[in-house]
Formats: structure tokens, C-alpha cells, sequence
């Protein structure tokens, strides 16, 4: 999630392009992982390409370069990263971690943060930091408890200061409804705003300030130097009829959105809502219109995540069957369903409409003891092609290559073996992104490994530096 473009970033973006130029001629709602996650008991899977326990292997083009393993009182379950600079910060069901990686394969930890709530899904501007605590609360500070959501006094997105990364300093609260899942930055139309598009769900009438129905999103103004006055502006409901009704046990119905991407210089935005994937255009950041909306009865069984290819011409939702704690890449679900699904994006304004492609899923069968499904990833901003990086819990890093909306390819990949070789016990890649010519990935129990990829197909995006990356808000192909 790139700014501004600096004379630098516009002299590297030139030289990529013309560097590049000589190269051509896809259950149920997902519930929030908890900190202390339920160790089932199940049948390994007996594979000779399936690796043992903590065995790491990988193609030959990516390998790990460093690990920075958790430390107590970050010991929860970690999540979701986002960079500026030479920082990487790590969000943690206990808080966040900001480390140093202006050396990629020697990182180091600036500061630690406590401040548990689920999920403390990340993001970043400037001297500000957002956090969304998706679990209800006894209060808005750092020191409060959870409690059951009968009883909720707090749940929603935290803003903290970090303009001194060894010291962040929390400076203001705002709730939300049904909480803060995810959330995503959209920049308003001067730099001094930024709006904040939060993702919830799970509405029940014993939920206190997330009563049913829930179809909308909550969308946070914050004035950039004056984040204290940030507020709830709008509340959109993007399901007027209430969004698909679900299979109970097998499909999630719609009750909100788990996650948005959004590309501000296209104003467009894409939601994974449980139940159904959206198409919106956000000309007017505070009024999202839904242009275009697309369900998979048939392989879907929770809209997770969104992301769009560099021209903004595809997107690729992803399927979190088993809401991240299942056994998913084998023989037994098959290769449709917790996968990627790639819609091409055909038509003009407010007639663009959604049209399938394919599915992908890693071609490599995990252990029965291995979580594995599809999850957050990132473009790998390379001219000429549409690739992406992407992390699958214990199913480990994947690269692929989606130029070919029909005929999607893995080219990379890097992976641990189970935790357990007897039962499941959940941990794996929560995010992999690609950051200034490394892939970082936030492991849910091992924390943050460190990737090299060397792939002819991707060299030019090792001239591409990004001041600042929020994988949910997307740039131009080369960080513009």
C-alpha cells in the first residue's frame, strides 16, 4: 500500500519497466482461531513426498534465508503482516511485533506490543497503526479481558502512534459492529484521510452490538494528523436481500464480509463475504456500490479473501473450508474445493461482471495432522504476468502463476511437515507476502520466516521497492 512515489520509487519503476521489456518477445463461517487451538486426534496420511514432523522441504527456487521464532507474551497465534520502510509489523493474538528487516536473512525485534484481541489483523500509514480485535472485550485498553459476547463492552479497531517504532503509543479506540475481523485501508482523495473499510460477522441474538441482521461493513474516517477524531461514518448494507442463505453444516450463509481488497487508483474493491463474492466500485470512499455479485454453490464453502491481479482485470477469492483448521489438500476434498477460484473481470462501470476461470489449489497432498487450506497472499508485482505468493497454514508457500485465467501453475514453493504426526494440531503460513524482493510469512506457531525466490519469471520485481504494503490495499504494478 504505497502513498506516495518518490523520485527513487519512479526511477526503480522505470528501470523495471524496461528491464522487463527485454524479458518479453477455492464448512462453515470460519471462527476466529484461538490462542490455545484444539489438538484433534486423526489417521496420517502415509505419503513418501509428505514430509516428517518439522521437515522442511521446497522447490528449488525458493528458499528460507531466516527465522525469528515466537517469543512470550507474543506466544499467541500469530496473523496477519504489513511493511513500511525497513519494518515488517506482525500482528499476534496477544498484540503486534514490529521488527527490523532492512537486512531480509539477519531481522531483528525493535518492540513488542501487548494488547490481546483476536485477531489483531495489522495495517499501516505513515505514524499510525491499526489493529482489529474481533472478540469481545471488557474494555477498549490493552489491559482488558475477554468476555462472553453477552456481556460485550468493546470490540473494534485500535490506533496506535508509531512514529517511534521502539515505543508505540496506543491513542484512540473506535467501535464497531459485531467487531473488527478484518479490516482495510482505502486512502481518501487527499492525504489527509484515510477511510478504514472493517469486516465482521457471526451476528446472534444473544450478541450484544451484533444483533442479526448483519450485512453490512463499517467504515471508520480517520483524519490522518488527527487520529483521535477518527469516527464510524457509514455503515453500507451491501446485501439489501440478505446475501446467500446458506447450507447449514456445509456452506455459510451471508451475515457480512470476512475480508476486502481494495484497489483505490481503479476504485474498485473486491469482498469475500462468507457466502458471496463482490464486485465494488468506491469512487465515493463512505458509499461502496456493489456493482456485480457471484456465488459458488457448488465448491464454495467460505468466501475468505480477495485479490486483484496488477490491471485490475481479474480477482482471485479464495475458499476457507474448514475455517483454517481442517485437513484439507488431499485426495478426499479434491482439488476444488478450499482453493483459489480466478474471476475475470469483463465489461465496463457499473456493468462489469464477474466471470469464472478456474480453480487452483497446491498440487501436493498434506497429512491428515496438517491444516491446509487457501489463504492471504500477495501479487508479485513482475511486468507481463500475474503471479502471486501465497500462504496455505501447513500446506506452507505457494507461488503461482495465473496469466492464464484457465490454466493456473504453481512455479514455487516452500513447506514444514505436521506439527504432530499423529494429531492435528493447527499452526502453518497465516500470510505470505512479497516485500522489496523477499517473501515474508507469518507462521502461526514458528513465527516469522524469511523466503528467496529465484525464478526467471519473477527477476523484475527485485527493482520494484515499496515504501509502505498493505497486502488488502492494493497499488499500481510497481508500487505507484
Amino acid at each position: 500500500m504505497s502513498r506516495s512515489r518518490t523520485p527513487r520509487s519512479r526511477w526503480l519503476g522505470t528501470l523495471s519497466l524496461a528491464a522487463a521489456g527485454l524479458l518479453l518477445t477455492s464448512v462453515v463461517a470460519a471462527a476466529p482461531l484461538d490462542a490455545s487451538a484444539a489438538t484433534t486426534k486423526s489417521s496420517a496420511v502415509t505419503t513418501a513426498d509428505i514430509p516428517g514432523v518439522d521437515e522442511i522441504r521446497s522447490s528449488p527456487n525458493l528458499k528460507q534465508v531466516a527465522n525469528l521464532p515466537l517469543e512470550t507474551p507474543l506466544d499467541a497465534t500469530n496473523s496477519d503482516l504489513a511493511f513500511q520502510g525497513r519494518y515488517a509489523f506482525a500482528g499476534n493474538y496477544n498484540g503486534f511485533v514490529i521488527y527490523d528487516i532492512s537486512r531480509p536473512t539477519a531481522p531483528t525485534v525493535v518492540s513488542r506490543v501487548l494488547c490481546p484481541g483476536s485477531q489483531n489483523d495489522i495495517s499501516v500509514h505513515g505514524d499510525l497503526l491499526f489493529l482489529s480485535t474481533d472478540s469481545p472485550r471488557s474494555d477498549d485498553s490493552c489491559d482488558s479481558i475477554r468476555v462472553p459476547s453477552s456481556e460485550t463492552q468493546w470490540e473494534g479497531i485500535k490506533i496506535f502512534d508509531i512514529s517511534d517504532k521502539a515505543n508505540p503509543r496506543y491513542v484512540k479506540s473506535v467501535q464497531t459492529a459485531c467487531g473488527s475481523h478484518t479490516h482495510t485501508l482505502v486512502p481518501g482523495r487527499n492525504k489527509a484521510t484515510m477511510y478504514i473499510y472493517v469486516s465482521s460477522y457471526g451476528p446472534s441474538d444473544t450478541y450484544v452490538g451484533c444483533p442479526p441482521p448483519h450485512d453490512s461493513i463499517s467504515i471508520v474516517k480517520v483524519p490522518v494528523h488527527r487520529p483521535t477524531d477518527a469516527a464510524v461514518v457509514a455503515t453500507p448494507n451491501l446485501f439489501p436481500d440478505g446475501g446467500y442463505e446458506g447450507v447449514p453444516g456445509q456452506k455459510s450463509a451471508t451475515s457480512g464480509c470476512h475480508d476486502i481488497t481494495a484497489y483505490p487508483s481503479k476504485n474498485l474493491a473486491a469482498g469475500a463475504c462468507m457466502g458471496d463474492g463482490i464486485l465494488m466500485d468506491i469512487s465515493d470512499r463512505a458509499e461502496p456500490q456493489v456493482i456485480n455479485r457471484v456465488r459458488d454453490t457448488e465448491n464454495f464453502a467460505f468466501w475468505h479473501s480477495a485479490t486483484f491481479n496488477n490491471a485490475g482485470t481479474k480477482v482471485i477469492f479464495t475458499d476457507e473450508l474448514g475455517g483454517g483448521g481442517g485437513a484439507t489438500c488431499n485426495d478426499t476434498i479434491g482439488p476444488n474445493r478450499g482453493a483459489d477460484a480466478i474471476y475475470d473481470i469483463v465489461g465496463r462501470g457499473d456493468d462489469r461482471t464477474l466471470v469464472f476461470g478456474s480453480y487452483f489449489k497446491i498440487p501436493r497432498e498434506n497429512a491428515d495432522t496438517e491444516n491446509c487450506v487457501a489463504h492471504n497472499g500477495s501479487l508479485i508485482p513482475v511486468f507481463g504476468r500475474d503471479i502471486m505468493v501465497q500462504a496455505w497454514y501447513q500446506g506452507g508457500v505457494s507461488v503461482w502463476d495465473f496469466t492464464n485465467s484457465a490454466n493456473p501453475r504453481e512455479i514455487a514453493y516452500w513447506e514444514r511437515g505436521p506439527l504432530d504426526e499423529e494429531n492435528l494440531i493447527t499452526g502453518g503460513s497465516w500470510s505470505a507476502y512479497w516485500y522489496n524482493g523477499y517473501i515474508y510469512s507469518n507462521d502461526i506457531t514458528k513465527g516469522l520466516d524469511v523466503l528467496r525466490l529465484t525464478d526467471w519469471r519473477t527477476w523484475t520485481a527485485n527493482f520494484v521497492r515499496y515504501p509502505e504494503l498493505n497486502a488488502q490495499t492494493q497499488t499500481g504494478r510497481f508500487g505507484w
